[in-house]
C-alpha cells in the first residue's frame, strides 16, 4: 500500500465505523419521544438513563471495533479538515434551525422542519469534509433534507418530528456505513483465530 491508499484507509475508518453511530440515533429518538412527554421517558431520571445506555453502548462497539479492526489515526491534514467539518456542523446547526423556523424578527419562519434541514445538511456537510459522500448517504440524508425542506411543516413546532427523522437517518446510515467498512477491511475475526487480533 502506498501512502495515499494509507491515508485514504485512515480516512474511511473513522467515518465508517458506522455502528456507533446506532446508539446515537436511538438517543436522538429518545430525546424526540422524551421532549414530547411520551410515557416514561418525560421523566429526568428516564432520560438519563438512555443516555447512560447509549453511552455504554457506544463503548461497547468502539472497542469491538478496536479489538477487531486495531486503531488507525487519520492525516494532520485530515484532522484539520475534521475540525473544520465540526465547527461547520455546528454552526449549520444551530444558525439553520434559528434562521428557519423561529419567532425573532429577524429569522425567515418558513414553514419547514429546521432540524430536520439543519440536521441533514450537517451529516452531508460532515461526509462531504471527510470521506466524500458516498451514495447510500446522500440518499438517507438527502431524503431527511427534503422530507424536511417541504412546506408543509405549519403548527405546532416540528422539532421533535425532526429529532426522530435524524434519529432513524442515523440509524439507517450508521448499518449501511458499517457495511461499506466490511466491504473495505474484510468481516471482523474472532480474537485468537488466526489472523484476528489476539
Amino acid at each position: 500500500m502506498d501512502e495515499r491508499q494509507l491515508e485514504t484507509a485512515a480516512v474511511t475508518y473513522s467515518y465508517l465505523r458506522g455502528l456507533q453511530t446506532v446508539p446515537v440515533g436511538v438517543l436522538l429518538i429518545v430525546s424526540a419521544l422524551a421532549n414530547a412527554d411520551v410515557g416514561p421517558l418525560g421523566s429526568d431520571w428516564a432520560f438519563l438513563l438512555a443516555v447512560a445506555l447509549a453511552g455504554a453502548a457506544w463503548l461497547a462497539i468502539w472497542s469491538r471495533y478496536r479489538a477487531h479492526y486495531g486503531r488507525m489515526t487519520p492525516t494532520p491534514g485530515q484532522q484539520a479538515r475534521d475540525a473544520v467539518a465540526a465547527v461547520v456542523a455546528i454552526a449549520v446547526v444551530l444558525f439553520g434551525a434559528l434562521l428557519l423556523r423561529s419567532r425573532a424578527s429577524w429569522s425567515l419562519d418558513l414553514p419547514v422542519n429546521a432540524i430536520a434541514v439543519s440536521f441533514a445538511a450537517m451529516m452531508l456537510i460532515t461526509y462531504g469534509l471527510g470521506a466524500g459522500v458516498k451514495r447510500h448517504q446522500l440518499i438517507v440524508w438527502g431524503a431527511v433534507l427534503a422530507a424536511g425542506a417541504l412546506p408543509v411543516w405549519n403548527g405546532e413546532d416540528p422539532s421533535n418530528i425532526g429529532l426522530a427523522m435524524a434519529g432513524a437517518a442515523m440509524i439507517a446510515c450508521g448499518l449501511l456505513d458499517h457495511r461499506l467498512f466490511v466491504g473495505a477491511f474484510g468481516p471482523r475475526r474472532a480474537i485468537g483465530e488466526p489472523g484476528g487480533g489476539g
